[in-house]
């Protein structure tokens, strides 16, 4: 019903009705061009892979072989070609990559938080807070949605989505994902797929927003709009602007890149095959399309899908690993709750999607972003089977693209993966860093309602750029 109301309303911004102050990526902007007229791809996009439900950093990310076994757990690590970058032995193709991308070890929440839900609001808002103080909810806008209002896409009916929204227990869902905050639901993404319908099924069905109906009816309600507004518009230079607008928003819905970006099937073979033919591994192959196709902000859910023999996991929190504290199997295991299963998904997934992008010329304007909203405990639940808690107070990012310096490790922890014992990084540092690398100005604060609110207090770290 959502993506059916999407619809009605982009057809309403292509100026078909009324003006609506409620469409995603309303304002349009034009391409630049070059010297033979054709459009030049020039605008920057992030590609956010939110590992749901935290993973343990301690055994991908900040591995700490010389800790006891109660801390750093059964796996052993791999080289890499960066000095002291410590990660998992099943990350056989990332290994490859450190070049290309720069590791945080030391991200970190202030204040005493420990739930999916606050953690995921405030690594998603870029502001270290509770969702609800003194019983009002926080309506901080999410990343996709300030980027979707700073910068819309010029070339795309769409510049914020989400694939795959988490649709397991409440409680992994962060409140604003849907809304857009304060800046409304203008802003708030498109959600694109779900647990029995992804791109790594054959079935796989686009969302209904880009479907125009009939073309030729489309374009008859179109041309006679234009001719009862041609002699109003000659004598108001606001219509002018607004039929400017219509006009661009018209083009946007009927460029068929948008809707031709979810035929994963003219992808070659192979390229499908690098990435993985498992929800995470063509989600992030979808992604890479959407932003070739303009759309600005895509959040892929780090969901991996369900191992054949354990279908106990639901599509939203492959990394919640709890072990048998929750019934979730052991997290060490080849289960949907385990890093057996789940690390090589990734590690396939993610290497296809740096190699596809640096092949494809799309790193130098495409920032890649995977986190979770969390760490996990250091040390191992004395249980059976195994697996460790919520941890905020520690954990690990991966940042890619957009000018950010690969081969380099950034921020360090304690000997046992507790805290950050230098350079921390809170959801304000990273939020700064994402707007700061997409040429989003942090100065420029936001107006609702008469008050002035600025997107992060936080800085970007700039010692990430290089």
């Amino acid at each position: 019903m959502a993506n059916e109301v999407n619809r009605r309303q982009a057809l309403i911004a292509a100026g078909m009705g009324a003006l609506s102050t409620t469409v995603p990526g309303l304002v349009m902007g034009s391409d630049a061009v070059n010297s033979s007229g054709d459009a030049v791809r020039s605008e920057k996009s992030c590609i956010f892979v939110l590992l749901c439900g935290g993973p343990s950093h301690v055994d991908t990310w900040d591995m700490k072989p010389n800790a006891p076994a109660s801390i750093r757990g059964p796996y052993k690590t791999t080289a890499t070609q960066v000095p002291g970058m410590r990660i998992n032995e099943m990350h056989t193709q990332l290994a490859k990559l450190t070049g290309d991308f720069t590791l945080i070890n030391s991200m970190t929440h202030p204040g005493g938080i420990s739930n999916h839900f606050d953690a995921m609001h405030n690594l998603l808002s870029g502001q270290s807070t509770k969702r609800v103080q003194q019983g009002v909810m926080n309506d901080q806008p999410y990343l996709g949605s300030f980027v979707a209002k700073h910068k819309p896409s010029k070339r795309n009916i769409v510049s914020n989505a989400w694939l795959i929204k988490c649709v397991g227990p409440p409680v992994f869902c962060a409140p604003n994902i849907g809304i857009g905050g304060y800046l409304g639901s203008a802003y708030a993404p498109v959600f694109v797929g779900s647990a029995q319908n992804h791109p790594a099924m054959d079935n796989f069905t686009p969302p209904p927003i880009y479907d125009l109906g009939d073309q030729a009816r489309l374009d008859q309600r179109r041309g006679l709009l234009g001719q009862l507004e041609s002699s109003a518009l000659s004598q108001d230079a606001r219509g002018i602007d607004w039929a400017d607008l219509r006009e661009k928003g018209y083009e946007a819905m009927t460029r068929p890149e948008g809707r031709e970006a979810f035929e994963l099937q003219r992808e070659p073979e192979a390229t499908r095959d690098r990435y993985g033919r498992h929800p995470l591994g063509q989600n992030l192959l979808l992604a890479r399309r959407m932003v070739e196709a303009g759309v600005r902000f895509v959040t892929v859910n780090g969901w991996t899908g369900q191992a054949p023999h354990d279908t106990k996991g639901p599509p939203s929190s492959s990394w919640d690993m709890h072990g048998g504290n929750m019934g979730m199997g052991n997290a060490f295991g080849d289960g949907s709750y385990g890093m057996g299963f789940c690390l090589p998904r990734l590690d396939q997934a993610l290497s296809g999607l740096l190699t596809d992008l640096k092949d494809r010329g799309l790193l130098d304007s495409t920032l890649v972003v995977v986190t979770g909203e969390f760490g996990r405990t250091p040390k191992v639940l004395t249980q059976e089977p195994p697996g460790r808690q919520h941890w905020p107070k520690c954990f690990s990012s991966i940042l890619a693209g957009c000018g950010i310096g690969g081969g380099h490790v950034y921020g360090k922890s304690n000997k046992h993966a507790e805290y950050p014992t230098s350079n921390p990084v809170r959801p304000e540092e990273l939020a700064a860093t994402i707007y700061h690398a997409l040429d989003i100005p942090l100065n420029e604060p936001q107006n609702n309602s008469g008050f002035l609110r600025p997107l992060t207090t936080g800085k970007p770290v700039l010692d990430l750029f290089g």
